[in-house]
């Protein structure tokens, strides 16, 4: 199996990218795609010498400011290795030209994610949106064109599977920060941990979500949440983010479901949109906890503390603590755990 050298350049102006609409090949992997300019290292070629003229034999420009922004491994099905260098430049001169390989058009950068992308190419993207300096992108797609792998700097990046309204998957893998950006329709699981109380009948374990979490830090949370990963369903994610957030070993039987929920929210954080579009499986946990003897995975969770169920709902309601609780999740709960109306916190 040969493995392949290219370069991949995105040429800035005035807040747009210069772009690519392969149309022209029939055979082209590329086919119908929009990217950047670029192409495949000649012989002993370096990767500046292959950016400077493939760009200049696509567009007829002359490159006068680059900057080498990542390394790039594409993985495709079982005998295509292509290392890509992935450069963008904000300097050029000279006179464009038609190119043989589709249309070029100068596209607003926050039009860019609206059109016919590799999904891998959207990580990167969105890297480059948020001004890493230099990166090492690993990206595996099947014969399908269905991403399947990717890692940043050596670690495995998350991915989901965007889903329909009806919670069903429509082939497409997304990564993470790609679907928060886009606010694609993807697949989550709530677990909450409950114990019987003197009060309105029961305790809710709330988690404070860390500093660090990439929306809504510091607030306080349901008991335990996540994602599911591509090609995982729900009790399985219930069952391991218990693990990992919370250092609590549960069985599947242990998880009582409540239902599912739209939900989402769009907000900014660390100057930077997230668009937030989820289907949610809810249940209810309702083994013995002790709080101090929990294992919280510091990188999601600072604290958990128990609330009286009214109470919390109280609270909710009234905005009187950093929070991030969809108050209908919330009856859902309540309404599960036969809690008389008057324990919901009304008045």
């Amino acid at each position: 199996m040969a493995s392949r050298l290219s370069t991949l350049c995105y040429i800035e102006r005035e807040g747009q990218y210069l772009m690519l609409h392969r149309t022209v090949k029939e055979n082209d992997v590329n086919r119908d795609k929009w990217i950047g300019v670029g192409g495949h290292f000649e012989h002993g070629e370096s990767p500046e010498e292959c950016l400077l003229r493939e760009v200049k034999e696509e567009t007829g420009y002359t490159l006068t400011s680059w900057r080498y922004r990542g390394i790039v491994t594409f993985v495709y099905g079982e005998d295509v290795v292509e290392y890509m260098s992935l450069y963008t430049a904000d300097r050029f001169e000279g006179v464009p030209i038609r190119c043989d390989e589709g249309e070029l058009e100068w596209v607003d950068k926050e039009k860019v994610w609206s059109l016919e992308l590799w999904e891998g190419d959207k990580i990167f993207f969105r890297l480059l949106d948020e001004g890493r300096d230099f990166f090492s992108l690993k990206l595996v797609y099947n014969r399908d064109d269905i991403l399947q792998y990717a890692a940043l700097d050596g670690a495995p990046m998350e991915l989901f599977d965007e889903r329909n309204p009806d919670g069903s998957r429509t082939g497409v893998i997304k990564e993470r920060g790609v679907a928060h950006m886009e606010g694609a329709l993807h697949a989550t699981v709530h677990t909450w941990i409950v114990r019987p109380n003197d009060r309105s009948g029961y305790d809710v374990l709330l988690q404070k979500r860390s500093e660090t979490k990439d929306s809504n830090p510091g607030c306080y949370d349901i008991s335990s949440a996540g994602h599911v990963d591509a090609g995982c369903d729900y009790p399985e994610s219930a069952l391991r983010e218990l693990r990992e957030e919370l250092g609590i070993t549960a069985r599947p039987e242990q998880l009582e479901e409540v239902g599912m929920r739209r939900c989402g929210f769009e907000g900014v954080f660390y100057g930077r949109i997230f668009r937030d579009n989820e289907l949610s499986m809810i249940y209810l946990y309702r083994e013995p906890v002790e709080a101090e003897n929990l294992v919280l995975q510091k990188s999601e969770v600072s604290e958990v503390i128990w609330m009286d169920y009214a109470e919390c709902r109280e609270k909710i309601l009234a905005d009187s603590f950093e929070n991030c609780i969809y108050i209908e999740e919330f009856d859902m709960i309540g309404e599960a755990l036969g809690i008389p109306e008057k324990g919901n916190g009304d008045i």
